[in-house]
């Protein structure tokens, strides 16, 4: 019980503090994107970042150490991906966030292609797990932050498989309204199979080949991290994305 009382303590002060000036110099200071936001986005950014420092049960991986700020700069880019969808509460579901030092080793069966197993040893930079947690890196997130622009990042890539996952289903058409999902899919599906065919472009990762689960994570990783590439490459799939997530990250660095 004094475990459990410590951690609620801990969650009530962070809780009654707010998301603090010093997280946010943090996020200035590290976010290439911090200041591309509007207000009200900022508002709802740290509320949902907030809530995940807070009430998520942060564990950490062969003995690593979890710091405050580590946690502060996983959780905004997490919520970066959540300020203008509809959802309420987008991340009910991330109970507990996972950090390895380094990249961390799948051991026993397992699938990223449907009908295919293997128990191979894997190495993985993040993963997300449906009703379960997401695992993440840390010397990738902190690569991906120093490198922003790149189209990569595993932050991103794994909170996106969370909201994929907010219907029950893992397919990479996550909820939304009727007249995007009417584009959302023919636009998803050619992009989809020329990565599968070895013509998707430079932007987006092959492994966006995978599944379309994968591709939905990709994609977003390269609408957020490389949206003027992005946009350039496959303007349909951009334009889907902007709409799905309300935001427009390739007018954040025009000019």
């Amino acid at each position: 019980m004094l475990f459990g009382t410590r951690r609620h303590r801990r969650r009530r002060e962070l809780l009654d503090a707010g998301f603090t000036d010093a997280w946010r110099d943090l996020c200035d200071a590290r976010l290439d994107w911090w200041r591309e936001l509007s207000d009200d986005e900022l508002q709802r950014l740290e509320a949902v970042a907030l809530g995940l420092v807070a009430e998520a049960d942060w564990e950490p991986a062969n003995g690593f150490t979890i710091t405050e700020e580590m946690q502060v700069l996983i959780a905004a880019q997490a919520a970066l991906l959540t300020v203008n969808l509809p959802y309420e509460d987008p991340y009910r579901d991330v109970h507990a966030i996972i950090v390895h030092p380094t990249t961390a080793i799948m051991h026993g069966e397992h699938s990223q292609v449907d009908g295919v197993y293997s128990d191979d040893p894997t190495p993985i930079l993040g993963q997300a797990e449906m009703h379960g947690p997401v695992l993440v890196a840390w010397d990738e997130v902190e690569d991906d932050v120093a490198h922003h622009g790149d189209g990569r990042n595993v932050v991103y890539h794994e909170f996106a498989h969370k909201l994929d996952m907010l219907d029950g289903v893992t397919d990479g058409t996550p909820p939304m309204a009727a007249e995007l999902a009417g584009r959302w899919v023919p636009v998803c599906t050619e992009v989809y199979e020329a990565v599968v065919e070895g013509r998707g472009g430079e932007v987006l990762d092959d492994y966006a080949g995978v599944n379309p689960a994968e591709f939905f994570a990709v994609a977003t990783e390269a609408f957020f991290d490389d949206g003027i590439g992005l946009q350039a490459e496959h303007p349909d799939l951009y334009g889907c994305f902007r709409d799905f997530y309300g935001q427009d990250p390739a007018g954040w660095y025009e000019g």
